[in-house]
C-alpha cells in the first residue's frame, strides 16, 4: 500500500539525510516507526542485529574512548 505525505522541502531533505546517516532509506525509517507505533515491531530482531554488529566489530577501538564532552557536542 502506498501513502502520500505533504512535507516541506527542508524537512524532507533533513529527514533523508538523517535516514542516510543511519544507513537506511527514508521509507525504511518511516515503516519502522509505524511498526513501533502500532506495536508490530519485533525487538528480537533489534537484539539480533546488535549482537551481529558487536561480533563483527570485534572490539577494534584501538584504545579510543568517548569523552563526556564529545557525547554532548552539537554539530
Amino acid at each position: 500500500m502506498n501513502l502520500t505525505l505533504a512535507l516541506d522541502d527542508e524537512l524532507l531533505r533533513d529527514a533523508r539525510e538523517a535516514a542516510r546517516t543511519m544507513g537506511k532509506s527514508l521509507n525504511q525509517v518511516v515503516r519502522e516507526y509505524l511498526e513501533h507505533l502500532t506495536g508490530r515491531d519485533q525487538p528480537q530482531e533489534d537484539i539480533d542485529e546488535l549482537r551481529r554488529l558487536s561480533a563483527e566489530g570485534q572490539g577494534r577501538s584501538r584504545g579510543w574512548r568517548f569523552e563526556r564532552d564529545e557525547l554532548h557536542e552539537r554539530p
